[in-house]
């Protein structure tokens, strides 16, 4: 199971086209329902799949942190996604995806993969509330593939943020506020509630104002209307806009494509885009770079970001 993943050039070619592949997986037929839901993430984000090998227990673990597992010298912290949806099944978790988001490598617990599925943004939606209501908030967009079947992509940030010990208050101390924080206004877009939270926070100690949004696709439709506005105004979009902070996986429209399309426009093209996402691969970094990214910063850095921003600003 471990060549499952491969061909990682052909996916990098991916950049700019506004598609993404996923990899497939389930946790068991629920007992309530009788469903065997349809799950996905980024393959990008996936090291390895593997049987699950013998997992080291220990005190005071989160609630569905099952322990640890070492690989190859790692102690690698073990999550069952099944207690995390609260789903009750009869089938067992038998595979282990290692998976490496913010520089941070945990393993997930799942019942079955699948197979890899490669989408269109476009076709990737939010999720209706009942089904994100349901899941406690934890798929952060759907999509319904050609075979009709429905694959719900999980906040795998939200995840980790409610397994504990990932992420706390303490990494905003010591970020000072902007002497001229008052003039800059920050549109950011990102799909998931936990990095909204983590970037509003972030600009909160930095004194600046900010709008934000929940993919691309409406961030290029509020940069287009205010450019449309201050064009009519004689006035340059600067004024209203100051610097866009962009997530690379998002439904409709991807930080990609959204960086492409600001460099593109003579109206934006002077507006810095910072790409902030958990894909923290040398790859996905030239892929942002290459795009017209004027920074690329890994999520869950407030201290990073921060100094990105004050240099970008």
């Amino acid at each position: 199971m471990a060549t499952f993943i491969d061909s990682i050039d052909e996916r990098t070619k991916l950049a700019g086209t506004n598609h993404l592949e996923v990899l497939l997986f389930s946790l068991g037929t629920n007992d309530s329902t009788g469903r065997n839901e349809l799950f996905g993430i980024n393959v990008f984000k996936v090291r390895e799949v593997l049987n699950v090998p013998e997992i080291t227990g220990a005190p005071e673990m989160p609630e569905g942190v099952e322990g640890f597992v070492s690989l190859r010298g790692d102690m690698v912290p073990i999550i069952n996604l099944q207690k995390f949806c609260k789903l009750s099944s009869t089938e067992k978790p038998g595979i282990l995806m290692v998976t490496e988001y913010n520089a941070h490598v945990q393993g997930f617990l799942v019942t079955a993969v699948d197979t890899i599925q490669r989408l269109s943004w476009e076709r990737v939606k939010e999720p209706p509330p009942l089904i994100s209501k349901r899941l406690g908030g934890l798929v952060t967009a759907v999509a319904e593939l050609q075979d009709q079947r429905l694959v719900m992509i999980m906040d795998v940030e939200k995840v980790l943020a409610d397994a504990g010990g990932f992420y706390d208050e303490s990494v905003f101390d010591g970020i000072e506020k902007l002497t001229d924080a008052e003039q800059h206004k920050i549109l950011f877009a990102d799909d998931s509630l936990v990095a909204r939270k983590q970037i509003s926070e972030t600009l909160d100690h930095l004194g600046v104002s900010y709008t934000s949004v929940v993919n691309g696709a409406q961030a290029w439709r509020l940069l287009v209307k205010l450019a449309d506005q201050c064009e009519q105004e004689g006035r340059a979009l600067k004024s209203e806009i100051s610097l866009v902070l962009t997530d690379v996986e998002m439904p409709e429209m991807d930080g990609y494509v959204l960086t492409q399309k600001i460099k593109a426009d003579p109206r934006m093209a002077d507006i810095p885009v910072i790409m902030h996402s958990s894909l923290t691969a040398t790859a996905n970094q030239a892929m942002g770079m290459g795009v017209g990214s004027d920074a690329y910063v890994s999520k869950f850095q407030p201290h990073a970001l921060a100094e990105a921003l004050k240099k970008l600003l």
